[in-house]
């Protein structure tokens, strides 16, 4: 069928078709719109540029199905916003610091940063953040017992960070699914809220990374209340009505 349609009317369908099926594939699109695969897979790649569908081999799902506790998927999204606010966040933490980096994408992307650090102590409950330390000979990674979870790559479960009490850490740097007013910061696992919740007790100064799209979006469970946090470091495109509110919460809010 020969849809004849401008770019932006065929990248309308496509979403609706995607949100619709839950899946597509850049074959049956092709065949469907009648043009070329090369240009389903660049409407599909501006459609995921959007945050509107996650991009997988050979087709896109809605990215409204998409589960938020895989770790797979979630380091397909804002890329270098996640990069440029892990680089700001790891020139907050010195030689000789212990720190708390929870599982999220961004503060693995923050990991990268820390590599050459000297007598640096890193608490995570983050296996793949854990294995990013391996050929990093300054840095003692300490991680609490618990249960794995597969879709996080990561340990939960409060019984096996009681331990965790005995160490003073400075910082403490998480990710989240939102920063709600006035719910703080939340998570959409309660067992990672759990983990979270006892760490942000545990840690001197408590900094949030994430982007700007989780401004003002609200998970199931909260693990951080407003004045509990310290400082967030997001990016430029933070809602300034939001990051205004934070500010008058007492949050200190970084730009990157």
């Amino acid at each position: 069928m020969n849809k004849n349609l401008y770019p932006e009317t065929r990248r309308k369908e496509i979403l609706d078709r995607t949100n619709n099926e839950g899946q597509v594939t850049v074959l049956e699109l092709s065949q469907y719109f009648n043009v070329s695969e090369v240009t389903i897979r660049a409407d599909l790649q501006t459609l995921s540029e959007q945050g509107l569908v996650i991009r997988t081999h050979g087709g896109a799902i809605a990215a409204n199905t998409v589960p938020e506790l895989s770790l797979s998927l979630r380091l397909q999204k804002q890329i270098q916003e996640k990069n440029e606010i892990g680089l700001a966040a790891s020139k907050m933490v010195n030689d000789g610091e212990a720190i708390f980096l929870d599982i999220s994408s961004t503060a693995l992307a923050m990991s990268s940063f820390l590599k050459d650090h000297r007598n640096l102590t890193v608490v995570t409950n983050s296996l793949s953040l854990a294995q990013e330390f391996i050929e990093a000979p300054g840095v003692t990674v300490v991680m609490p017992g618990g249960t794995m979870q597969r879709d996080t790559i990561s340990l939960v479960g409060i019984e096996g960070m009681r331990w965790i009490e005995k160490y003073n850490i400075q910082k403490g740097f998480f990710g989240a699914h939102g920063l709600g007013f006035p719910e703080g910061l939340t998570d959409v696992s309660q067992y990672e809220a759990q983990v979270k919740s006892e760490m942000v007790k545990q840690c001197k100064q408590v900094v949030g990374i994430f982007d700007a799209t989780k401004w003002g979006r609200v998970g199931f469970a909260s693990f951080a209340k407003l004045e509990e946090v310290d400082m967030v470091v997001t990016d430029q495109k933070a809602d300034a009505a939001l990051v205004a509110q934070a500010f008058a919460s007492g949050v200190e809010v970084i730009k990157v």
